[in-house]
């Protein structure tokens, strides 16, 4: 006979509606459990499960609140607000049976969302070695979720908190270590960080599926993901797998035996089905378990997968935003983010690039409140979509919470921004923000990274000079009329303009063409 341990059964019954009066043990999911940290000063809801019906007591300090167990068993308990402590305390929940959850402290607690880049642990960054070597700080803990894909919602997930150290930070986020040892050590409390990121995933899988469904701005992304649905679970579907999977092998044998690494094997219809581009996949299997669990922010790395989509992008990356925080219910809470990184060759001309129009979608994200961008158009790779300098991305997104959420005075964390233009002559002047007392050329002295068009809309490389604090003059022989400018346009672009503080230019465009990739018809 098989036996399923309870843990593992339990959050199955729930999903499948069947009764919990049988249990006679209450469950806490794992987000709440040994070493766990409380946001500081706020409310933090408490959850689990028990009998239907049952009056849970849940203990922390001289706190204690009680809640009764509905009809699907799950309770919930709101703790008062508390000031951040280093002192562990205890965190007791009595029910139908008790559970003692220790070391238990009180400061920030940050969520790192996003793909690969998120998702690349300390031990892929330049800096790995020496960075293990200092990652010894048992105030800075950490938990991170298992990949899950699915269109059922989770109520919990396989790992616990951890304490951070050499053992388990190699493992970790590398640009979430980075960020919550500086928010540790610069603030003197303890950083909880929640690590839920999934190489290559989509934005739509991000997000609840019935409301992307609900929103006609996503109806041709959904009508396409239900036709593609219906065709992978066919038996011809099954049957072009297999075939395509027999052939691979046969490849596969001769790679080896020639000394060469084998491609990559097919991908199943199901592993589809349970992947990370799915329309509300990794919400229903990862963000939902986490759900309420009282956090500070979110820092986000994730656009690669959504380049070729970048119109759309500028809506569904905000209105992703904004679902998350109405699923929370913790108000508008700070949400920062990485701009795509340079990659892939530089080019000799100007030319349309759909990884430029996703970080502009990215940057019109900013638009709504509690929100910032790091830029890092200066740290990629030709070469490799995952940068190795993840110190300095993170240096960069900290930037903003402690300017905006922790009251750092003297950080200025916006990278310098197109304000306006004028045009006189064959010459524009560009007005710019945030430039930090001035701006500044690195590398070389000539400006580089502006191109300029006419009414012909042909690009051509231009010359430019900074001829004040916040301005920049660009022209070029060939342009007698100039309309537009633009600035790091390109996927990997040559560029090199920075504010005093060392941020660099945020990339952009003047003009308002029509973008690639925005789909026939659509406006």
């Amino acid at each position: 006979m098989i036996s399923i341990p309870l843990r593992k059964l339990f959050p199955a019954l729930l999903l499948l509606g069947l009764p919990l009066s049988g249990f006679s043990e209450l469950k806490i999911p794992a987000i709440i459990g040994d070493h766990m940290v409380l946001q500081q000063k706020q409310a933090n809801p408490i959850w689990g499960w028990d009998d239907p019906g049952t009056e849970v007591t849940v203990t922390l300090g001289d706190q204690t609140k009680k809640a009764t167990a509905g009809d699907d068993g799950k309770w919930t308990v709101k703790l008062d607000p508390l000031d951040a402590s280093f002192e562990p305390g205890t965190l007791t929940i009595a029910g139908t049976s008790k559970q003692v959850i220790k070391d238990v402290l009180v400061g920030e607690v940050w969520m790192c969302s996003g793909q690969s880049n998120m998702g690349m642990t300390v031990s892929g960054d330049w800096k790995h070695k020496v960075e293990t070597l200092a990652s010894n700080h048992p105030n800075l803990r950490l938990i991170t979720v298992p990949r899950v894909g699915t269109q059922e919602l989770q109520t919990d997930f396989e790992g616990q908190w951890e304490p951070a150290n050499e053992t388990n930070i190699p493992r970790f986020s590398a640009v979430g270590f980075f960020f919550g040892r500086y928010l540790h050590e610069i603030l003197d409390v303890p950083v909880g960080l929640i690590n839920n990121a999934w190489g290559g995933s989509a934005a739509e899988a991000w997000v609840r599926r019935e409301s992307l469904e609900k929103d006609p701005r996503f109806a041709a992304t959904m009508e396409s993901w239900v036709n593609r649905e219906k065709q992978l679970q066919t038996e011809e579907a099954k049957t072009q797998y297999e075939a395509a999977l027999a052939a691979w092998k046969v490849k596969a044998e001769e790679a080896k035996a020639a000394g060469k690494t084998p491609s990559r094997a097919p991908a199943s219809p199901e592993s589809t089905l349970r992947g990370n581009a799915r329309p509300g996949n990794i919400f229903a299997g990862v963000v939902y378990p986490t759900l309420g669990y009282g956090i500070k922010g979110v820092i986000w790395y994730q656009g690669e997968s959504n380049a070729g989509r970048a119109w759309e992008y500028a809506k569904l990356f905000p209105y992703m935003i904004e679902q998350w925080r109405a699923e929370w219910g913790q108000g508008d809470f700070p949400f920062y983010w990485v701009q795509l990184a340079d990659f892939q060759s530089e080019t000799d001309q100007p030319i349309e690039s759909s990884w430029a129009e996703l970080r502009e979608s990215q940057t019109k994200t900013m638009s709504l409140p509690n929100t910032g961008e790091a830029v890092i158009i200066d740290l990629g790779e030709a070469n490799d979509i995952h940068p190795k300098n993840k110190y300095d991305v993170a240096a960069r997104l900290v930037r903003w919470a402690l300017a905006r959420d922790y009251g750092i005075e003297g950080i200025e964390p916006q990278s310098p921004t197109f304000q306006a233009m004028t045009i006189d002559g064959n010459k524009a002047t560009l007005t710019f923000d945030h430039v930090d007392g001035a701006l500044r050329t690195v590398d070389v002295n000539e400006v580089r990274g502006f191109a300029i068009c006419g009414e012909d809309r042909k690009w051509v490389w231009a010359e430019a000079s900074i001829t004040g604090k916040d301005t920049i003059e660009v022209w070029s022989n060939e342009v007698a009329a100039p309309i537009a400018v633009r600035y790091a346009w390109s996927t990997n672009p040559v560029c090199n303009v920075y504010s005093s503080d060392g941020l660099p230019m945020t990339p952009f465009r003047t003009d308002d063409f029509r973008m690639t990739t925005q789909p026939e018809g659509a406006e």
